[in-house]
């Protein structure tokens, strides 16, 4: 085999090996923490919005949140679940809502963003008619 042409198979295998891991990348999501002063540690999606729990939820991979509530409190779902160190990754699970719609769960209760969360770090829902917080992954599920 020629110099050029091991070359050119070496540049296709590597060209394959980053295709699949782009690929395995974008199959996959990372739930994240962060901390502030005032809400301690608490999850956030990969870009940084905040992750709640709504407490009327049963805690047992079930959502009671339906109607205008999803308008307000969309539903957070992705498919395959990344955590960093200090997350266990059996944690997260798929529900399938009564509208069919999927969502993920920590320990059994369903994960939502705020609507009215606009950056990232936003914490907007936090205590939200003393129904909805912040999950903070080192004191849940909540008692």
């Amino acid at each position: 085999m020629s110099k050029e042409s091991k070359l050119g198979l070496s540049v296709l295998v590597v060209a394959m090996l980053a295709t699949a891991a782009v690929a395995e990348m974008a199959n996959s999501y990372t739930i994240n923490t962060t901390a502030n002063k005032t809400m301690g540690t608490y999850l956030v999606n990969q870009t940084g919005f905040t992750l709640y729990y709504f407490k009327m939820d049963p805690g047992n991979g079930t959502s009671t949140c339906s109607g205008g509530c999803v308008t307000l409190w969309p539903p957070f779902y992705a498919k395959n679940v990344t955590v960093p160190t200090g997350l266990n990754a059996s944690d997260f699970t798929s529900i399938t809502r009564v509208d069919g719609m999927k969502q993920t769960a920590f320990k059994g209760w369903p994960l939502y963003h705020y609507s009215k969360d606009m950056l990232p770090g936003d914490v907007k829902g936090q205590g939200f008619k003393g129904i909805w917080f912040v999950v903070d992954p080192m004191k849940f599920p909540p008692k």
